[in-house]
């Protein structure tokens, strides 16, 4: 598999032509470079993943570790230096697919969303080098070269998020993202160099002997220290702040972020180092899970009352992280049967969401092309005029609400039976919040495609169906969302389970039928109170509970809190009086000091004055009061 080498070059090569030559090329010409480029990635990527799936299983049962490409980059000591290359096993090649497949279509729809846009190269220049960055992260061969593509998916997201750099929320949103997720890449960046000084090796799989003397007992640390990179590239609470105020860039962008490439880097990172977590740091997997409920439910709980389309997408996307991370905390052993399904779930979940979170926020990005706003207000009555959309739109939302038979509802019953498992009361919880979801999915769609038409905002924007190239992308998304449930012929468990084991699907119908009906419950909610033309249910539900609905809407002031923290107490009462220290005590030693210099030298200065006759006259007194000395 040497040509693998090329999923990297490619799109590399795609970002330094665009970069530097995009102000030659037309638009035209830069959108099919880039989209050409891609397509060639997408197909190099189906097939390593069609030739490693094919390859015979070793005798265990379990697929190879292939590494086609591996180099020493930086040598420290005879058994630790820092590699670079391509690692290709199950999970690295389901996200070499879903990367390729999901920026593939971006690139396709953007050259209808992106028509006429200023900076047009620029922009697909950077969305290759997020590819790039993505695609790097997940082949990566250990935990060191991970980081490095993992800042780069940093910058390059601060890029794309801040594209339109003359709109103050648009800068205002990327410095956000990079800031917050810069302090948690700290803590992953302490925890890489916890690992590789006890572990002796960045790579993931550590040796036995350095395990004995003494890295077992650190690796909870470093794992933990971990996570929180992790927990900050997913947008976990409470480092989620940054992720809806990236709805400032591009819609194409939001769905490239949220869908299948930086969001999900955390939960990569879990399962990357899966077996390192169950086998010597199990309580640090019980933390996530925890904190991916309560993630969960926060998000959830913030989406059900938001009134910006991409903001409802984008609290979703943090609940359905939330749901990622809780599968892979409840796991107990790698063993599917004995409490390991959650590994597998988590994946599989991971895998329908890219899909059909992509297709929604492409869905998205086709109503805001056709009503120039993100407000459901200036929306309602959307599906005459949108035919595909509102159809796509709908699959997207069945899926996300767990209804058989979309791909949806495959992986988030696997998730609620891990959490069964794991523990009742998380099995309830975990229920309650894809109620939740499927509550908030449909109040969505029912403002967009139902509910009162603004007559008057249309006239002035008159709604239409989106071109071809923006249509195509929503189809076939749609497409997979529907043909990837169906499990039972080509069962997930068959290539990514937690040990490399064959596992098949199976539903456990006590908990599938438990979760339909919630979801049917919350769906027929949804259509009492919103589907109505002037729904007065919703307005009246607001004014009663006004004060949660204010504070849900607020997003329960966190980022209010967080500025409060941030320039109240951490600017004002630390950094202002240091700041002071700085200026007159410190500054004013040292102004003090070369005052005092300046005024010495100006009293001495006569005793350098160049007069010969004084150094002489100087010399004599100086020579008899010596003289004078000694005779006394």
């Amino acid at each position: 598999m040497e040509y693998t080498i090329l999923i990297l070059l490619l799109p590399f090569l795609s970002f330094l032509m665009l970069g530097l030559g995009g102000k030659w090329m037309s638009h035209r010409t830069a959108g099919l470079i880039g989209t050409v480029v891609l397509g060639a990635v997408t197909v190099l990527s189906y097939l390593t993943a069609g030739l490693y799936f094919s390859t015979p299983r070793l005798a265990d049962g379990t697929y190879a570790t292939c590494i086609p490409y591996n180099f020493t980059w930086l040598p420290f000591t005879p058994s630790l230096s820092i590699d670079m290359g391509i690692l290709l096993d199950p999970i690295s090649v389901m996200m070499l697919m879903i990367i390729s497949t999901v920026s593939f279509m971006v690139h396709i729809y953007s050259f209808g969303y992106m028509k006429g846009e200023c900076g047009f190269q620029r922009y697909y220049a950077f969305l290759s080098l997020f590819t790039l960055s993505m695609l790097g992260l997940v082949i990566a061969t250990n935990i060191f070269q991970m980081y490095l593509f993992w800042e780069l998916v940093g910058v390059s997201s601060y890029l794309l998020i801040g594209f339109y750099y003359t709109k103050p929320a648009a800068i205002a949103a990327s410095k956000k993202a990079f800031i917050v997720t810069r302090f948690a890449d700290l803590g992953f960046l302490i925890g890489i160099l916890i690992y590789g000084y006890y572990a002796g090796t960045y790579t993931f799989h550590p040796s036995e002997m350095a395990l004995i003397k003494g890295g077992a007992v650190m690796l909870p640390l470093a794992l933990g220290l971990m996570f929180i990179g992790g927990a900050g590239k997913s947008a976990m609470f409470p480092l989620h702040i940054w992720l809806p105020d990236a709805m400032e860039g591009p819609t194409p962008v939001s769905a490239l972020i949220h869908a299948a490439t930086m969001v999900v880097a955390g939960v990569y990172l879990v399962a990357r180092m899966f077996p390192l977590f169950i086998t010597y740091a199990p309580d640090v997997l019980h933390i996530i899970a925890y904190v991916g409920a309560f993630t969960a439910f926060y998000a959830a709980s913030v989406a059900c009352v938001q009134s910006d389309i991409k903001r409802v997408l984008a609290f979703s996307t943090i609940s359905q992280i939330g749901f990622m991370m809780v599968a892979l905390g409840v796991c107990t052993s790698v063993d599917p049967h004995q409490g390991g399904l959650g590994y597998m779930a988590g994946m599989y979940h991971l895998f329908t969401h890219a899909m059909f979170k992509a297709l929604l926020f492409l869905g998205a990005g086709s109503i805001i092309h056709a009503v120039h706003s993100n407000e459901m207000s200036a929306m309602g009555g959307l599906r005459k005029y949108m035919p595909i959309t509102h159809l796509t739109f709908l699959i997207a939302c069945l899926a996300i609400a767990g209804i058989p038979p979309f791909s949806g509802f495959f992986s988030k019953d696997e998730i609620l039976t891990a959490c069964f498992q794991f523990s009742p009361a998380m099995g309830w919880i975990m229920t309650i919040i894809a109620g939740m979801t499927a509550f908030y999915m449909f109040r969505l769609y029912y403002g967009i495609f139902w509910g009162t038409e603004n007559k008057e905002f249309h006239a002035v924007h008159t709604p239409h169906e989106s071109p071809l190239t923006m249509t195509i992308p929503l189809i076939f998304l749609a497409l997979v969302t529907i043909v990837g449930g169906w499990s039972f012929i080509l069962p997930f468990g068959h290539f990514i389970s937690s040990d490399g084991m064959e596992y098949n699907i199976h539903l456990d119908w006590e908990v599938a039928g438990t979760s339909i009906a919630v979801s049917i419950v919350a769906i027929a909610t949804a259509t009492y109170i919103y589907a109505g033309r002037k729904q007065p249910i919703a307005h009246v539900l607001a004014c009663r509970l006004q004060g949660l609905w204010t504070a849900a809407y607020h997003r329960f002031y966190l980022d209010e809190i967080y500025q409060f923290i941030t320039h109240r107490i951490i600017f004002g009462c630390i950094c202002r009086p240091i700041a002071w220290w700085d200026r007159h005590v410190i500054d004013g030693f040292f102004n003090f000091l070369a005052w005092s210099a300046n005024a010495t030298s100006d009293e001495i200065r006569s005793l350098q004055s160049g007069h010969i006759q004084q150094y002489t006259f100087v010399f004599l007194l100086g020579t008899l009061a010596l003289i004078l000395l000694l005779l006394l």
